[in-house]
């Protein structure tokens, strides 16, 4: 993605039209341009009202900010316009600056990507930006900023300064271990260790927690066909987004529906009734039916008084509260949690708050800073390195090399160490401009 010497230009801001864009420089050219615009190098981090000429056209009048390396975003010489955010202004300027000797369209993140490879952000901070970019709601929010501004990359930085002193301790042994004052182990090696595992394990146990509020709160609305399953969606939906007939299987596919419930997302899962069914398009619906179920957060499930009773075979892991649906067709079950309609909007509001309560109790406190697979994966690979270390204390090279494998993997977390294909994959997430 990233090109060496290239200057690269997008518009940062939001589509056009607009009151105001935004159009960004970085790399080696960016204060040639500027200078050439302006007639010379404004002051830097100060904004400027100029007219803005490329080439003896003017294009427009804005404001203009110069930020010199290596003090920017990017690390890289960097230069901000902000312009009228007509199309016709946007278009002329990027044709105008694209056309100027080594100056180029960015690519998706690459903006961002430039921060990372000098130093700028690591890869915690730089899925934060990308988690900022996307939030949502409030419990999102301040999960990315916190993870942006560095508080993850504090953490892991402690626990590797930490794995660090343990090394150095164990690895003074093997090399200085004829020497009269190297002796054993401190008396306080081996607790260390075993706090620092235990931190490490807590991290790991927020994960699921810091999954939800980035992701959502996962609820599937299950049950036996007709159970009232898409009527119940709409309702909480307040759209029509699922169809609804009298015909048993008219749901085949899970539909995903996000809901903003007091700053917490939730996903809603409309799904197949699950049945046995000789229709081979209706068996995979259950067979994603089910799978969804095994994997949500909270499970509704739904009872109908003009639809058979059924029963799930095998309780979910997560926990499943019974919805007697259709409560102005005649009187709930009386082992049902709920009562609602859907047509009438019966308990409708008792339901939405015990989905707001739950998902405020599950996220409860600071939003966690580990959310991702990759955290997990990383923080299992320390937890599993630091075992092997208190397991072969008696052995200090094998102690020793296991306690640099945990080390790594933090440092994995960090970005340190990522393949490039991971980057790639990464990077091209972010849209154009950042």
């Amino acid at each position: 993605m990233m090109r060496d010497g290239d200057t690269i230009v997008a518009l940062s801001s939001g589509a056009v039209p607009s009151g105001v864009a935004v159009v960004r420089l970085s790399g080696p050219a960016a204060g040639a341009v500027l200078s050439a615009m302006l007639g010379a190098l404004p002051k830097p981090r100060h904004l400027t009202l100029a007219p803005i000429a490329i080439g003896g056209e003017l294009l427009d009048r804005g404001l203009v900010a110069w930020f010199p390396a290596p003090h920017s975003f990017t690390g890289e010489d960097c230069a901000e316009l902000q312009v009228h955010g007509s199309p016709a202004v946007i278009r002329g300027l990027l044709r105008a600056l694209t056309a100027l000797p080594g100056v180029r369209l960015a690519d998706a993140g690459e903006f961002t990507r430039r921060a990372f490879e000098n130093g700028k952000l690591d890869l915690t901070e730089v899925e934060g930006l990308g988690d900022l970019i996307e939030a949502e709601t409030e419990g999102q929010r301040m999960q990315a900023i916190a993870r942006f501004s560095g508080q993850l990359s504090a953490q892991l930085e402690g626990w590797r300064d930490r794995l660090l002193d343990l090394r150095a301790e164990l690895e003074a042994q093997l090399d200085f271990s004829d020497e009269g004052d190297v002796g054993e182990l401190s008396a306080d090696f081996r607790p260390a260790l075993t706090v620092l595992s235990q931190e490490i394990h807590v991290a790991i146990d927020s994960v699921a927690r810091g999954r939800i509020v980035r992701e959502g709160l996962r609820v599937a609305l299950a049950g036996p066909p007709n159970a009232g399953k898409s009527s119940l969606l709409n309702a909480l939906a307040r759209s029509d987004v699922a169809i609804v007939t009298d015909e048993p299987g008219t749901t085949r596919d899970v539909r995903e529906v996000a809901i903003d419930l007091g700053g917490q997302l939730v996903i809603l899962l409309d799904m197949a009734g699950l049945r046995d069914t000789d229709s081979k398009a209706e068996a995979e619906g259950v067979r994603r039916a089910r799978r969804e179920i095994a994997e949500a957060d909270l499970v509704l499930w739904l009872i109908s008084p003009d639809v058979p009773a059924a029963g799930f075979e095998e309780e979910p892991a997560a926990p499943m509260w019974r919805v007697a649906t259709k409560a102005d067709l005649g009187p709930a079950q009386p082992d049902s949690e709920f009562a609602v309609s859907a047509r009438t909007g019966e308990g409708l509001p008792a339901l939405v708050e015990r989905l707001r309560n739950f998902a405020n109790t599950v996220t409860a406190g600071e939003p966690p800073l580990v959310s991702r697979e990759r955290d997990l994966s990383a923080l299992k690979g320390a937890a599993a390195a630091l075992r092997e270390a208190e397991r072969q204390l008696a052995e200090p090279e094998i102690a020793a090399e296991a306690l640099r494998e945990a080390a790594y993997a933090l440092e994995r977390l960090l970005g340190r160490m990522d393949a490039e294909t991971v980057l790639d994959r990464l990077f091209s997430a972010f849209c154009i401009g950042k």
